[in-house]
């Protein structure tokens, strides 16, 4: 069987080093263009792209596979009976969609109807579900409406955040895709259509301002954020007007001690209230520092500020 994959964050690397364990032929690998990094902003190849140019797979990196003869072509050239897409970032046009013998299968990580969109891992935990999972899903023009072939449900632990259960889910939709490629193709699936409407909201690209936090909201629900949002974009507020990120937090029975977002520092450890109760900070980064224990900042950082603010715009 002949694969083109399509794909370009970790996520997608996992399903495509699955798919080359598994012996699959995996003629070309379509991802996103290079995008500069650093001060230099020098041009750095996406996890799919890396992965393929070590596997010796042929890349092609359009910015946009809509409207792209060429890129259609390419893909053509490569003669796949089916195209396995995962967290590609692009909409597919009608004419790739049904290019394959076998057509498109996506890797999705949430339990379809619900969490449709960019985000799924993220949103599942900041709504505070006790599941979630993966679905094959044979893409139609729809944005992740296709029929499924396959689910399977993963658990989300209490403490579960963002960058562990994105881990959990590559290694389940790896798996559950090695194994219903040959069902598939021998024909001993049928697709079971998906409702009309989605059971949840929809799970849309997470941008870098989604982390601010409010201290007014319930102290779970910043708890959710701040793990749901590790490692990216993470969970930050403003200190001394400086971006202040708290990578680890939990709720305590102190009683509330002001107005939310009020800061005590007392025995290595920092607590602020918020809009139902106490959460202490266990794991914080000031701006141009490393992130570290709360201690450790306090050793070196006194708190004058008595409530997390804006930043200054001066």
């Amino acid at each position: 069987m002949k694969i083109v994959f399509m794909g370009t964050p970790d996520f997608a690397a996992g399903i495509l080093d699955a798919l080359l364990r598994a012996g699959y032929e995996v003629t070309g690998c379509v991802t996103q263009p290079d995008k500069p990094k650093g001060r230099k902003k020098t041009p750095v190849p996406c996890p799919v792209k890396e992965a393929a140019m070590a596997a010796g797979i042929p890349v092609l990196t359009p910015v946009r596979v809509r409207k792209n003869p060429e890129a259609l072509a390419w893909i053509r050239e490569r003669e796949p009976d089916v195209i396995v897409v995962a967290a590609f970032g692009q909409i597919l046009p009608a004419e790739l969609l049904e290019l394959p013998p076998l057509g498109c299968l996506n890797v999705h990580a949430s339990l379809l109807p619900a969490y449709r969109g960019a985000a799924p891992i993220q949103h599942a935990i900041l709504d505070g579900q006790e599941k979630t999972g993966v679905t094959i899903m044979k893409m139609d023009e729809g944005l992740d409406t296709g029929d499924m072939l396959a689910v399977s449900e993963v658990v989300i632990s209490p403490e579960e955040t963002g960058g562990s259960l994105f881990d959990k889910l590559m290694a389940e939709g790896a798996d559950l895709l090695v194994r219903t490629l040959p069902e598939y193709a021998a024909g001993a699936i049928t697709p079971v259509k998906q409702p009309a409407e989605s059971t949840t909201a929809y799970a849309g690209m997470l941008k870098k301002e989604d982390g601010l936090i409010d201290f007014s909201e319930d102290a779970e629900v910043i708890l959710r954020k701040v793990r749901a949002l590790s490692p990216w974009p993470s969970a930050y507020t403003y200190l001394d007007s400086k971006t202040f990120k708290i990578w680890q937090a939990r709720k305590t029975d102190e009683a509330p001690f002001g107005p939310a977002g009020t800061l005590r520092a007392e025995n290595g450890e920092l607590f602020v209230t918020t809009g139902s109760g106490v959460i202490a900070l266990d794991e914080v980064q000031m701006e141009g520092k490393k992130k570290m224990k709360t201690a450790d900042f306090l050793r070196g950082y006194r708190i004058t500020a008595e409530a997390f603010g804006e930043r200054n715009a001066n």
